[in-house]
């Protein structure tokens, strides 16, 4: 029969919950344990791996500030991209390798959202090739942007900018995350030391407070047991 936690065990689980206690832990436990144990920042977007399977419908989640937030600025933002759709969507056709790609306006960022496969570099390079024009419209009401235009002639530097702002992409397994913020924090893979899962809460807040915009694993990916044009067929519908 397992044990009966004493008073004081329930009044520990309480805490959390405890208004002085939040005060507390956000105003003077994080920014201490921040100061004296840092998180790396994490690089953005899907990790190299040397599996050809982890190579498929990869993510892409790019979020760009606008030089002007307000309703102005984010109307420029919607008028770039809507005025270019049917560009854009020749493009993405003639880069063969993405999925489904979308824009969405949030507060005062305008993101990119894609699923792709194969290399990243290589994703930016045929996209920049077949829309680059297009992304230079995009990227003068983006900050920073200005610099990087045009896009064709700063390639590489453009990639590199992408990468700085994609999301970083936070491992399915929690354990995982150990490693990798070792790895950023320059440790050597064979000094890498097993950590007491017990103090996987606090690395996981101090990884968000120096992360706070992360895509929360690599996220479901799959293939429909039927095609759309099996589907179609099947209720007679036909293209």
């Amino acid at each position: 029969m397992a044990d009966t936690p004493g008073w004081f065990d329930r009044y520990v689980d309480t805490l959390p919950q405890r208004g002085w206690f939040k005060f507390l832990s956000r105003r003077v436990v994080l920014p201490y344990w921040a100061a004296r144990t840092p998180a790396p920042k994490m690089p953005g977007g899907p990790r190299e791996t040397p599996q050809t399977t982890e190579s498929v419908q990869r993510m892409m989640n790019l979020i760009m500030p606008l030089k002007d937030s307000s309703a102005i600025g984010r109307a420029e933002a919607a008028l770039a991209i809507a005025q270019n759709v049917d560009e854009i969507f020749a493009g993405l056709d003639n880069v063969g390798t993405v999925h489904f790609a979308r824009f969405l306006l949030l507060d005062d960022k305008i993101c990119m959202i894609s699923v792709y496969d194969g290399d990243f570099s290589n994703y930016i390079r045929d996209f920049i090739f077949t829309i680059g024009s297009v992304f230079d419209e995009v990227m003068t009401v983006v900050e920073g942007g200005d610099k990087l235009i045009p896009t064709a002639h700063n390639v590489e530097a453009f990639i590199d900018w992408v990468h700085d702002h994609d999301l970083f992409q936070a491992p399915d397994f929690p354990t995982d995350l150990f490693t990798l913020m070792d790895e950023a924090r320059g440790i050597a893979p064979q000094d890498i030391k097993p950590h007491d899962l017990k103090t996987l809460p606090r690395d996981l807040i101090l990884m968000l407070h120096a992360n706070p915009n992360i895509s929360l694993g690599g996220g479901y990916r799959a293939y429909p047991g039927y095609s759309a044009a099996q589907v179609r067929s099947k209720f007679g519908v036909g293209w």
